[in-house]
């Protein structure tokens, strides 16, 4: 017997594969959506080091019809993890179109599809938990990443209304930020940075990229927000905001205390503009 069944978005690297392997360790029936065949054996190997059985799913979560057929494949959840998310970074006159629609249709507009399908066995089942992945940046911004910052703000606001649509079913709608962990978002990002060689910005992204690189060494471990991840799935009454890690503290605090124009100058003295 199993506490039910949890489905993992993004379930091949970092918070993702985390968390599903965090699932299975706490008794439900662990599903990894994954990409590719060769993604879903890293989600294996990784279970297997672990001593823990996952299930996985093909997916890209940008593609609706497939979202549909992977909710009903799977079978009714008890929790949906929506982790997926692209690092497609870049100063707001820099990101075309395509870009963007990448990145909201990924972290924005695909969370939303996907509890839009399981919303209605979890009411049936009269229980159900949705957490959605959010990050420090769904409470602050910075320069240079404004995109990513507004599919996570905008999670936040959709999060925060389906709370309050769903809780007299008995499901309950969860926001994780993280500040900065070990994930292939931050790698992406440096990337997406250093690949715009023609920007009247190009200094500033070599500078966020290089910042990136340096503080790569210090990021948390992906496993400490699978713990509270796991514990959001687990809990009675679970808060509607978890937010994960000391840098992550004390940025929310820092935007909370300090003048807009400091905070406004410092980091457009840090990133070069």
């Amino acid at each position: 017997m199993t506490k039910g069944t949890v489905l993992v978005t993004g379930a091949n690297s970092g918070i993702g594969l985390a968390t599903t392997i965090e699932a299975a360790r706490r008794g439900y029936a662990a599903i990894g959506s994954v990409r590719s065949d060769e993604k879903a054996d890293v989600l294996h190997k990784a279970a297997a080091d672990a001593g823990v059985e996952v299930d996985h799913v093909l997916l890209d979560v940008t593609d609706a019809a497939r979202c549909a057929e992977v909710i009903k494949q799977v079978g009714p959840l008890t929790g949906l993890v929506n982790n997926a998310g692209v690092g497609r970074m870049g100063a707001v006159e820099d990101v075309g179109d395509d870009e963007l629609r990448e990145v909201l249709e990924t972290m924005l507009v695909a969370p939303m599809r996907l509890a839009r399908l399981a919303l209605p066995a979890m009411r049936t089942q009269g229980r159900g938990r949705i957490v959605n992945m959010s990050s420090i940046y769904g409470r602050l911004s910075t320069p240079l990443t404004g995109w990513y910052q507004a599919a996570k703000q905008g999670l936040e606001g959709v999060s925060d209304a389906l709370r309050m649509e769903v809780a007299r079913d008995k499901i309950a709608v969860v926001l994780v930020e993280p500040g900065a962990f070990r994930t292939d978002i931050f790698t992406q990002a440096r990337e997406a940075m250093t690949g715009r060689d023609e920007s009247v910005y190009e200094t500033s992204h070599e500078r966020f990229a290089q910042i990136l690189r340096l503080a790569h060494p210090l990021m948390g471990n992906p496993e400490q927000v699978a713990r509270v991840v796991g514990g959001a799935l687990d809990a009675r009454n679970p808060r509607d905001r978890y937010l994960v890690g000391l840098d992550a503290q004390a940025w929310n605090l820092a935007d909370r205390v300090l003048p807009r124009p400091v905070i406004d100058r410092v980091t457009r003295l840090i990133t070069d503009l």
